[in-house]
This record gives structure tokens, sequence and C-alpha cells, in this order.
């Protein structure tokens, strides 16, 4: 261990700085939870009278608050499928374009979107998805009516689930793509000898390397099922979809910024963390098992 140091020294001294912003912003605030077994009053800080779970027994006592973890289940698993299919499908047919630039060019559009922020999309989605957008324009001329996208409860989830897949997929494309070119080309040869066409070589070959990646990945993700997208939702919703499109990220902001219920805002957050918890550490021992990656 003294001679990796000595050796090492330079590379543990780069990671200090991202060590101390992770303690700083991350480690230290853990202090503040104390605020959701508190009937927290700014004016008498962490000195606030104490109550136990009193704020989880209310929160589990309201419909609201149910509702909205079904809605962040609903949401965040539709876009983590959505998005491995979407990626894989994507990445498969890439890979078959022989022209180089070609298949760079089409890699980079698709790959674009995941660097913008949702601040920006949402005012690009408002106005596409209008009723006189341009979305609504195109379904009006092919006689199908104008739907609200973002004031339709039923609508509204599917929104949020189709955008973000075409936002964040280019990335995942990304992926299988460098998996895809670390198979072999000679088992390529081999099907192709013994009378394999396209299809043939990506149903038994493409397809049973490409598994373990798939695997991987969608086992990782399981830790932000949790995560239903907070800065998309919150800027786009209304309170006319808050019904289906209400996730537990914008229950804690209206409940601990909007309205001060400090303590009850934390009680939320503090639930789900330990459930992100349970579901992340699942995740790496069903990595470990299913996929052989481990990050211990």
């Amino acid at each position: 261990m003294k001679k990796r140091l000595k050796r090492e020294w330079q590379m543990h001294l780069m990671l200090l700085p991202g060590i101390l912003l992770v303690f700083v912003f991350s480690y230290i605030p853990l202090y503040g939870l104390v605020i959701a077994f508190q009937d927290y009053n700014p004016g008498r800080g962490f000195s606030s009278p104490w109550v136990g779970l009193s704020h989880f027994r209310y929160l589990f006592s309201q419909p609201n608050f149910v509702r909205t973890i079904w809605n962040s289940l609903y949401i965040a698993i539709f876009k983590i499928l959505g998005g491995l299919l979407t990626s894989v499908i994507f990445a498969l047919l890439l890979n078959e374009i022989g022209h180089r630039f070609l298949k760079r060019l089409f890699q980079t559009l698709i790959y674009i979107p995941n660097f913008l922020s949702w601040v920006i999309l949402a005012g690009v989605m408002t106005d596409l998805l209008a009723g006189d957008g341009l979305v609504n324009r195109l379904l009006n001329s092919m006689n199908l009516g104008t739907v609200n996208f973002l004031g339709s409860p039923s609508v509204f989830p599917w929104t949020m689930i189709l955008s973000e897949i075409w936002k964040s997929f280019g990335f995942g494309t990304v992926v299988y793509l460098a998996a895809l070119t670390s198979i072999d080309p000679e088992l390529y040869e081999a099907a192709r000898i013994d009378g394999a066409g396209r299809m043939s070589q990506t149903r038994y070959v493409t397809l049973p390397m490409l598994a373990p990646t798939v695997i991987l990945m969608l086992v990782l993700s399981l830790g932000n099922v949790m995560n239903a997208g907070f800065d998309q939702i919150f800027n786009l919703y209304a309170p006319v979809v808050y019904r289906t499109g209400d996730i537990i990220d914008t229950y804690v902001y209206r409940l601990g910024i909007t309205q001060a219920q400090y303590s009850v805002g934390t009680a939320v957050g503090l639930f789900k963390s330990v459930i992100s918890l349970i579901l992340v550490a699942a995740s790496y021992v069903i990595a470990d098992k299913a996929a052989n990656y481990r990050v211990f």
C-alpha cells in the first residue's frame, strides 16, 4: 500500500477536490435529516421539538403521497425499459451501416439531445406540443384531431416517457455500439459459412453476445427507479396533471419549498433516499451474479 501511494500520489491528489466537494455538499448536509423527526421551526433551528415518526405516519395516510409513489414507479420503469429497447434497436441499426461518415453522422445526431438541459427542451416542447404547435398541426392534417399533450392527465405521463426516451437513448446507443465492436468477427464468419443470413447472425450471434451488457445496464438502472425525472416534469407539468404526473421529487419541492412544510418534505426525501439505497445495493448484487460486474 505504501509503495502504491508513493507511486500514485499525484492521482490521489487529483481526486482530492472531487472528494472535498462530495463531502461538503453530500455528507455534511446529512445532518439536516433530523428535520424529518422534528416539528421544525426555522426560528428555533435544530432545537425544534422532537416528534419521532409522526411525519411518516402522516405521509402514508395521505392518498396524494401514495399516488406520487405509483406515478414515480410507473413513469421511471417505462422510461428505463423504453430507453433500453430503443438504444439496443438503434445500436443494431447503426452497426449495419457500412458507410463510416453516415454512421458517425447519425450517431452524433441521436447523441446531441443528451447534452441539452430540460430547461431548454421544456420551452421547445411547449411550443411544439401546444394546441397550435407543429405536432398538432401534423395530426390535424391527417384528421387525427388535437391532442392536449401537456394538459391531459392520461396523455401527460406518456409524453414525459417518450420525450425522455428521445432525449437520452443516444447515450445507451453509444454504449451498445461499443459492446458490438468487441464481438469477435470470427463468430460472424463461422455463421456465414453455416449459411446464416443477416437476421440469423443478429439473432444467434449479436444478441447473445450483447445480452450481458444489456442485463448489466438494466440492473444498474434499478437505482434510478425512484427518480422519474424532476427537471423534466417540473418544467412541463401543471396542477391539472398532478393526479398522474406528480412524482416524489416534485411533491417534495411543493411541500418543502412552496408550502414551507420543511419537516414533511424532508421525511418524503428521506423515505425516497432509503428506498433508492436499497435498490442500488440490490442492483450491484444482481449485477455481480448476472453479469459478473463488481464495483468493489
